[in-house]
């Protein structure tokens, strides 16, 4: 048996085994199993040095471990270590390598809903995902500076020394100041569930189109208002299926995937907990 999982803190909700073990079903991988487990970023270290090499194909994680997961692989990726976290760890026979998928998950949703080449763009959040959205839009080709607002722009570092070693300029400002950033092509949320419903008013007089990393509920107050004024709007469900798609590519070695499979299913469990 070849395993693989999950892990985070909190774990329980994850999407990760249904969509990768819809993968499985689909490439024929019966032999293949994929789980979740509780791992906080002190626990990590201890866990990864009680897994069998021989029965470990990767691992995908989510918070608060895309950072101290480099600090556990024997090598890490270049866009890994210029956006500062990894979401994957996969095994070789010299031991962990660690890659960032997300920003694939990004770049790739966008493009599924005809979003190319964004002129403009403004980040909502300064965390790590917001990290991997800056990577996402100089890989979509996006030159200009990219407006990041963030509650306390004093802790704003580590997304800002992302952004240096990305090449990607960028201006930080208060997110209460939303409304004078909103004359743009793009805005992404990288805020939490809820977080963004205070804002609604402004983007919906804004004539940006929003890519939204919450998945669940859907959809967000902040999307209902942008679309209902005609504007595209991109959630986290595509993103988190994008980024998995990646990840079984380089778990399996394969990189035929089903991701109409791997789509439907994460779809039926999104009804099914709505």
């Amino acid at each position: 048996m070849t395993r693989a999982a999950v892990l985070g803190s909190p774990v329980a909700h994850s999407l990760s085994p249904i969509l990768h073990s819809a993968a499985y079903a689909g490439m024929g991988l019966t032999d293949w199993s994929y789980g979740r487990h509780e791992c906080d970023e002190q626990g990590l270290a201890g866990f990864l040095a009680g897994l069998d090499p021989a029965e470990w194909a990767g691992l995908s994680l989510t918070m608060p471990l895309k950072r101290v997961a480099m600090a556990s692989a024997a090598w890490v990726s270049d866009l890994s270590l210029a956006v500062g976290g990894a979401n994957t760890l996969v095994w070789r026979e010299w031991g962990w390598a660690a890659h960032n998928t997300d920003v694939e998950g990004i770049s790739t949703a966008l493009i599924e809903a005809g979003i190319t080449t964004p002129r403009a763009a403004v980040v909502l959040g300064a965390g790590a995902t917001a990290a991997s959205a800056l990577a996402a839009l100089r890989e979509l080709g996006h030159g200009g500076p990219v407006t990041v607002l963030a509650r306390d722009t004093t802790r704003t570092r580590e997304v800002a020394a992302a952004a240096e070693r990305l090449g990607v300029v960028t201006r930080v400002a208060p997110l209460a100041k939303v409304e004078e950033y909103l004359d743009t092509d793009l805005v992404v949320s990288t805020l939490p569930s809820g977080a963004a419903d205070e804002y609604v008013e402004a983007l919906a007089r804004s004539r940006a189109d929003l890519f939204d990393v919450v998945y669940a509920p859907w959809p967000t107050k902040a999307a209902e208002a942008v679309a209902a004024r005609g504007g595209r709007v991109v959630g986290g469900f595509p993103m988190l299926l994008h980024q998995a798609v990646a990840q079984v590519r380089l778990m399996t070695g394969i990189e035929e995937v089903p991701v109409a499979a791997m789509r439907a299913a994460g779809e039926a469990e999104l009804a099914r907990r709505a």
